[in-house]
């Protein structure tokens, strides 16, 4: 009869080595928690039996890529959200790995925790993430809207009225002077330039007229006026 060696290393069985999977059986197949057929089947549950397999790799894409915007969300506005220690874990874990492929595999676990979260705090991460860029995009309106402002000024003397009847502390000898300078400055430099198709040329007072325009606009903004 064969006797173990006592200090021989104890190998630990295949099968017992693994951390059992959270799911569960039907009709002889395991299903996993988070996973699409997971997903697949609450829906037929709930009546949703609409919805194909592509969309629903579809929505387990978004709810990675969510899940990896995440990430990127403000500390208060992720403390506002409804998610578990577990979630919160799994993403400060997921910030703090550099290795490639270490931080895909955890950030698959996150696609994998965003797709148990109920519908409704999968909305409020939505919601803040919008909230977190509204800033820029207010920015981006701002800018667009200053642009459009200085192109016609420098194209209509009427628009120029029009700017200094609806924001009236404006300087408007400033503003006329700039408006008249570019409009010396936009006219090409030769009868070749215009032949070849060439731009205007766009000086500094052009440049001064955006600045005054985007100042004036941000102000009217802050203080509620309606510029329009």
């Amino acid at each position: 009869m064969a006797v173990r060696n006592p200090t021989a290393p104890h190998r630990i069985p295949p099968d017992m080595s693994r951390k059992p999977k959270k799911g569960y059986y039907v009709k002889g197949q395991f299903v996993a928690e988070g996973s699409e057929l997971d997903l697949e089947l609450k829906r037929e549950l709930r009546g949703d039996t609409d919805i194909s397999r592509t969309d629903l790799k579809r929505e387990s894409t978004e709810l990675q890529k969510l899940g990896e915007e995440l990430l990127t969300l403000r500390a208060d506005l992720l403390a506002k959200l409804d998610l578990s220690d577990k979630m919160m874990d799994a993403l400060a874990e997921a910030k703090r790995i550099t290795n490639f492929e270490g931080k895909r595999r955890q950030m698959q676990f996150v696609g994998k925790l965003m797709r148990l979260l109920e519908p409704q705090v999968i909305e409020a991460a939505r919601a803040a993430l919008a909230e977190q860029h509204a800033p820029s995009a207010r920015e981006t309106k701002l800018l667009h809207s200053a642009e459009l402002w200085r192109d016609r000024l420098i194209a209509d003397d009427d628009a120029v009225a029009q700017w200094i009847n609806n924001f009236p502390q404006t300087d408007t000898q400033q503003l006329r002077a700039l408006v008249r300078q570019a409009r010396k400055d936009a006219k090409p430099a030769d009868q070749a330039a215009v032949s070849q198709g060439l731009a205007p040329r766009q000086g500094r007072a052009y440049r001064e007229v955006f600045q005054l325009v985007r100042e004036q606009l941000a102000a009217a903004e802050e203080s509620g006026e309606n510029d329009e």
